[in-house]
């Protein structure tokens, strides 16, 4: 048929236009069969409330892979749309079983990279892999914040701060557009735990919203032109996500501008026309509540207009217009592994916090030992550590084991240093044995960690299956031995006194022995800094002792609320205004060089509210190896109710042993992120306000040294 016949499949129409053209050619019964995904009901809700383990989120995840997509209407050439969850790599997508990909390290990692272009590389490979595999659409990046460290979906997303989630976010989500597929933010908004999550409702005063929780979905909207947002399970408010007007039109589309679609979570759309009435445009998996029947019923009693259907199919098509996505046959090609493992492990490899390293224990000498033997429970010495449980679990096309990993890179090194590993049981009953070999090598490497899951909250901040105790022994039994993290959250450390160094590498996914063996011998030199506060003791969290914060308390409604009450002070703003030191602070980390910032300065000391501020200082490697320092910027904002610092700016330097560059941070106060902006109550929107703010300027949130007074005028 001609595109006389069938405008919509005409190119040179603009994408909203070809979308208006198809909409208007369907029947309803075609409308209505787009409006849902065409996976077979599963009762989500009676399973994941019986889920207790890792393993069992799994096989969870794995019988609701099946079908991930929306359904063809061949006869007006509507592609099946192709479905994939992200974001830690190409998950659960359309198929049966769902396609190998590269499995990479998951995103709390990548965050602490503090580096836009790691996570447009990020971004590139999840993006081409998805193209590679017929994919339209790629459930990532996440975007919400780690309010709490026991939050299970944390290892998905970036950050306990709004700009750097939003920063690293936006560069991976034009990172998967850049292949003409689309890229979908989640989960929107407050879904910053797994307790309750189908049922709980989220109390958050505006401003807190505002500036920290909405604040990295504003900025995939205005500074990625993100093509999808998925809407989250829980209520906000006490209204669901899926049917929060105020959310979904006020501020998504009316405030921000945003032109794409919203997509609901598996099983999170809970009516027909409120859902969409509200400005959901698609459920997803299935047809639970948007099928024929409660359609047309609400059609019939004007609780839904079919102008309200036509909207939700046009932003949907008008994205797929818009990447190219009609008119291609379905032809899934082969990824490069090895080419795509590489980009991994270099990505991988700039990620690694060195959180602690006493008398320059790290790195080790290949030359030096003669035995070195890696000493660990299961998930962290048999296997390569590949991301959390649920639905992001990518299967990998190969893995890389800790044992296979160091023996490798010891190998090239010239090194002809044995290796071994002791696997020690969940139970510790084998850890006599792990002793009495940690006694006898001459180098020791204790792998410890966590692998969170969706679905699940932890119920504490310690290392699983008593690791704590594990570590603790080994290191009396070996003093000089390094103690490798391989965690999805940062995690209490009991044991860090006895402990000389301590490398978080977190969970690397497929190049995970390479990686780690690469930081510990010194092939690459680690640069990671800490996207996430460790705390010293549990009585030191916001949520200790306050059940209205963590897990949310039945205030009388049927539900749990889970009440924000700590305001601003989320993360290190909460340490900061509390006074509370913490273990490790947010920005935090070490190098095998040293690095000296000087000649800090800042452009004016005296300036308007829309003009851009730039803060600029000189970083210089005074040490012998090569390596990479963060500048970070922080800001002290002169009004009521704002904690000390909030991070503005920052930059990845890398250095050669010696070297200098000079390093300029623009603060630009009308950018999406605001810098110096607050929410004021009165006007309903963010202003400036006129005083003295402080810059800070240092290595971490702790350590800004270099301090300036700035007087925004009016």
């Amino acid at each position: 048929m001609s595109t006389d016949q069938k405008p919509w499949m005409d190119g040179s129409k603009a994408p909203r236009e070809r979308a208006e053209a198809l909409v208007e050619a369907m029947s309803l019964e075609q409308k209505i069969a787009q409006l849902h995904g065409n996976m077979e009901t599963i009762d989500i809700y009676a399973m994941t409330n019986d889920v207790s383990s890792n393993d069992e989120m799994e096989q969870l995840a794995a019988q609701i892979q099946i079908k991930r997509h929306v359904a063809a209407t061949e006869e007006l050439d509507i592609p099946r749309m192709r479905v994939t969850n992200g974001p830690v790599g190409v998950g659960m997508g359309d198929g049966t079983p769902s396609p190998p990909a590269t499995a990479l390290p998951m995103t709390i990692g990548l965050a602490a990279g503090f580096d836009p272009e790691l996570a447009r590389e990020y971004g590139d490979i999840i993006g081409s892999e998805s193209a590679t595999l017929g994919q339209h659409v790629l459930e990532g990046p996440g975007v919400c914040l780690h309010r709490t460290p026991i939050s299970g979906r944390n290892f998905e997303y970036f950050s306990e701060d709004p700009y750097l989630s939003g920063v690293m976010g936006v560069e991976v989500a034009k990172g998967i557009q850049d292949h003409d597929v689309i890229a979908m933010g989640k989960h929107y908004v407050v879904n910053d735990q797994e307790v309750e999550r189908f049922r709980a409702s989220v109390e958050v005063d505006e401003h807190v919203l505002r500036e920290l929780y909405l604040l990295p979905f504003e900025m995939l909207v205005k500074d990625a032109r993100i093509a999808a947002i998925m809407s989250a399970y829980n209520r906000v408010r006490g209204t669901y996500a899926t049917e929060n007007r105020y959310l979904l039109h006020d501020i998504l589309r009316r405030e921000w501008g945003f032109e794409g679609y919203v997509q609901s979570d598996f099983w999170s759309c809970r009516s027909t026309a409120a859902s969409l009435s509200a400005g959901m445009d698609l459920e997803m998996p299935d047809a639970k509540f948007l099928n024929e029947d409660t359609v047309k019923a609400a059609l019939n009693d004007t609780s839904l207009e079919i102008e309200t259907v036509d909207r939700a199919l046009v932003r949907r098509f008008t994205q797929m217009f818009r990447f190219d996505q009609f008119g291609k046959d379905y032809d899934p090609g082969e990824i490069d592994a090895a080419a795509h493992g590489a980009v991994s492990r270099r990505i991988g490899s700039q990620l690694a916090v060195l959180l602690k390293n006493d008398d320059d224990r790290l790195p080790l000498d290949p030359q030096a030992a003669r035995s070195v033997v890696i000493i660990g429970q299961p998930d962290y010495v048999d296997v390569a550590c590949n991301g959390g449980g649920g639905s992001s679990k990518v299967d990998p096309l190969y893995t890389v084991t800790p044992l296979d990993g160091m023996q490798d890179v010891l190998r090239d090194l010239g090194s002809d240093a044995s290796v071994s590993k002791v696997t020690v049981s969940r139970d510790l009953s084998d850890l006599d044995q792990a002793v009495a070999a940690a006694r006898d090598a001459d180098q020791v490497v204790i792998m410890a960690g966590m692998v969170a899951t969706e679905g699940a909250d932890g119920t504490t901040s310690h290392l699983g299956d008593d690791q704590d105790r594990m570590i603790e022994e080994l290191l009396d039994a070996a003093p000089s031995a390094v103690v490798v993290l391989k965690d999805s959250t940062p995690v209490l450390m009991p044991w860090i006194d006895k402990a000389s160094a301590v490398l978080e590498a977190w969970n690397q996914g497929a190049e995970d022995g390479h990686v780690v063996a690469d930081l510990l011998f010194g092939r690459v030199n680690p640069s990671g800094k800490v996207p996430t506060t460790y705390m010293r003791r549990e009585q030191d969290s916001l949520y200790h002792d306050r059940a209205e914060r963590h897990p949310g308390v039945d205030e009388g409604d049927g539900y749990p609320t889970i009440r924000y009450s700590e305001g601003l002070e989320m993360g290190y703003r909460w340490f900061q205004s509390q006074g509370i030191r913490p273990l490790f602070p947010f920005g935090h980390g070490l190098s095998y060089t040293s690095f000296e910032l000087d000649d800090v300065a800042v452009s004016e000391t005296v300036t308007g509210a829309t003009h851009p501020l730039m803060v600029s200082a000189t970083v210089t490697n005074t040490g012998e190896t090569a390596g990479a320092e963060v500048v970070q910027v922080y800001l002290g904002v002169p009004s009521a109710g704002q904690p000390p610092k909030r991070l503005v700016g920052f930059r990845k330097v890398h250095l050669e042993p010696g070297a200098s560059q000079r390093v300029e941070i623009v603060l630009n106060p009308e950018a999406t992120a605001k810098p110096f902006s607050v929410w004021d109550y009165e006007l309903g929107e963010f202003t400036i306000p006129v005083g003295d703010f402080t810059v800070y300027v240092g290595t971490s949130s702790e350590d800004t040294p270099f301090t300036e007074t700035v007087t925004v005028l009016e």
